[in-house]
């Protein structure tokens, strides 16, 4: 597996790509699904919303 898929290098900073699990802290991130963000190490689940339903 490539680290250049969860890193990014900018202005000669390590910088990470994702959301960061607000539970667990920096270094921690959320898996992305098809209709929501999980995090592995404690359970903390986003769902994607649609829009405004009417």
């Amino acid at each position: 597996m490539s680290i250049n898929k969860f890193y990014k290098v900018k202005d000669g900073k390590i910088e990470g790509i994702g959301k960061i699990c607000p539970r667990c802290g920096e270094g921690v991130f959320l898996a992305e699904h098809k209709d929501r963000f999980a995090c592995g190490k404690c359970g903390y689940t986003e769902f994607k919303g649609k829009g405004k339903k009417k």
